[in-house]
């Protein structure tokens, strides 16, 4: 092989089957799909339809190529694998094992393959992703959202101090405010085709609790949006001790991974996520990691930029595990292990959900 997968994780390790029976899997799917037709659309339809068709014909292309290269894989044939074989079975890999999936409607569709395990947790993973959001500003010059954010006590949610950095600021008595002329708030929704906000769904940004000092982590107070009616939902549970066998363990991260060429390559992000960026995801993998310095784990679930401060969750027992905050292309994604954080005084003001 030329290189690693986008999540750090070869095929060999992501899929828990046969490679022939991967590819096998996956020209079944390919044959299964039938383009409709943009003959009769008016000219604006079916020019939109016409991309489409073309976006969806360049995916196929790659996983076929992908296909060969797993077939080569499995028949010990790896100096075999040419430049768009290998990029094809990074696709598959990051399609397939370590899917971005859309949620759309607090939901998410049925996953096939190794992923087909989510369906049985459905229940939970929705709870999961109802208490996720998307924060948000006002005020700021150049950007009008930041990351991603999650619910861990009655009104607090937690992101990372990078992302909070961009609209708070020291207040010179030992506390934090907002930048003059700023605010936020959490969206939970903002979705692929979800119609306007109609509020129910944000949480305003009322205050900082704090921003750590040695994790990247802030804690924001919030309350429901004007109009939003009702209550905030319960918050997330949040482990309180490492789980057994952390190394290899399935979690998924939830969150609104963002175009981000500075880290990843450009070519490749847009024919995994298709051009469809800054929406709410969905994201299996693996805990891969637990740093010697005992404040980093490590996961190869597939996120991008706009996933910093986006919750990993134990996918046993639908636990918070880490907070993630970063990653580097071809190496893998980093979190805050929160399990280690129990004792934290910024975590104990913030009323912390343990769990």
């Amino acid at each position: 092989m030329h290189g690693g997968s986008p999540v750090a994780t070869g095929p060999e390790q992501v899929f828990g089957e046969d490679l022939l029976a991967v590819a096998a899997r996956v020209r079944a799917g390919l044959d299964a799909e039938v383009l409709e037709s943009d003959e009769e659309l008016p000219p604006v339809d079916a020019t939109a339809a016409q991309i489409g068709r073309a976006a969806q014909e360049e995916r196929a292309r790659v996983l076929r190529a992908g296909a060969r290269g797993l077939e080569k894989l499995a028949e010990g044939r790896d100096e075999d694998i040419d430049e768009d074989e290998h990029f094809g079975v990074e696709a598959i890999v990051l399609l397939e094992g370590r899917p971005a999936i859309l949620v759309q409607g607090q939901d998410f569709p049925a996953q096939s393959g190794d992923w087909a395990v989510l369906d049985g947790q459905r229940d939970r993973i929705r709870e999961s992703i109802a208490r996720v959001g998307r924060v948000e500003v006002t005020g700021h010059t150049d950007l009008d959202w930041l990351g991603t954010g999650f619910l861990v006590s009655e009104d607090v949610v937690m992101t990372n101090r990078h992302v909070a950095a961009e609209f708070t600021r020291a207040d010179g008595q030992g506390g934090f405010g907002f930048r003059a002329g700023m605010g936020a708030r959490i969206d939970t929704a903002e979705e692929l085709g979800a119609p306007a906000s109609d509020h129910s769904l944000e949480f305003t940004v009322t205050g900082v609790i704090g921003i750590h000092e040695e994790v990247d982590m802030a804690l924001l107070r919030v309350s429901l949006a004007a109009g939003g009616g009702g209550r905030l939902p319960s918050a997330l549970p949040v482990a309180a001790e490492a789980p057994p066998d952390l190394v290899g363990r399935p979690v998924y991260v939830v969150g609104y991974p963002a175009a981000d060429g500075r880290r990843n390559e450009p070519e490749a992000m847009s024919r995994i996520f298709m051009d469809v960026y800054n929406v709410k995801r969905l994201q299996p993998g693996m805990a891969t990691a637990l740093l010697p310095d005992g404040v980093t784990m490590q996961h190869d679930c597939s996120t991008l930029g706009g996933n910093s401060g986006s919750p990993v969750f134990d996918l046993a027992d639908h636990r918070v595990l880490g907070l993630h905050f970063g990653g580097r292309f071809r190496q893998g994604n980093f979190a805050v292990p929160l399990f280690r954080m129990t004792e934290d005084p910024l975590l104990a003001r913030a009323e912390v959900n343990w769990v």
